[in-house]
């Protein structure tokens, strides 16, 4: 069956919809210059946490305990 194009902007050549709109229609750079900007400001107005080396230490510590804890999942290991 051959694939029907639309004229509608929101429609993509395979029929699905799509947006062109919103933060994750935007190319990666200009993602990042939107997220610096946001970063920025919240250091500004002391509004953004900043780890400690204690609270760093913590948070890798919880991060790669999960991802173990994933990776030995899928192998059949008991946790």
């Amino acid at each position: 069956m051959p694939v029907r194009k639309s004229n509608n902007p929101e429609m993509s050549e395979s029929g699905s919809r799509t947006s062109r709109r919103g933060f994750a229609s935007m190319d990666q750079e200009k993602q990042r210059q939107i997220s610096s900007k946001g970063g920025k400001a919240a250091h500004l107005a002391g509004k953004a946490h900043q780890f400690n080396s204690q609270e760093a230490r913590e948070a890798g510590r919880k991060g790669g305990s999960a991802s173990s804890r994933n990776r030995n999942a899928g192998r059949g290991e008991v946790l």
